[in-house]
């Protein structure tokens, strides 16, 4: 899993690119998923998020996925939880203090930032805490809920 992380950030551009084709088709289904209703999506949707970005990322479906912001480095695979940049622990050769086995999140998500348009811009926002009642979640669903409801509110 960890080869396939790495590879991630290397390809952030891309998976970014077809993440943004993927929430504009939730989007445009928004009124199809209303129809059907999101408590019932929920779960089906759920185990896919899981499986895709468990895969790609080592998701740890915290429900508040900043992917885009961080290179496509899940912040949540730091040991710390730490999601708005490195502890003062990195070492020298850009390995966590408590795994040395593994880079730090936080220099594979500048890494990956780098290959996305905007990305260094995106990784400066600050990301609020995890709010834990929503572990476990659709961030795929929660965003596209959120940005048709946005549009529907802006049409004429």
């Amino acid at each position: 899993m960890y080869a396939v992380r790495l590879w991630s950030t290397r390809h952030a551009r891309g998976l970014e690119l077809f993440y943004r084709r993927f929430e504009s088709l939730l989007v445009r289904l928004h009124g199809i998923a209303s129809a059907i209703g999101y408590a019932r999506l929920e779960r089906p949707v759920a185990g896919v998020e899981r499986a895709v970005k468990g895969f790609l990322f080592d998701c740890q479906m915290c429900g508040q996925c900043v992917l885009s912001s961080t290179g496509m480095s899940c912040p949540m695979n730091c040991p710390k939880n730490l999601r708005n940049g490195p502890c003062g622990g990195v070492r020298g050769d850009g390995r966590c203090e408590i795994k040395p086995d593994m880079r730090c999140v936080w220099v594979e998500a500048y890494h990956g930032s780098q290959r996305i348009a905007g990305g260094l811009q995106a990784m400066q926002a600050l990301q609020h805490a995890v709010d834990r009642r929503l572990q476990g979640s659709s961030s795929w669903l929660r965003v596209a809920r959120e940005k048709a409801t946005v549009a529907e509110r802006s049409e004429p």
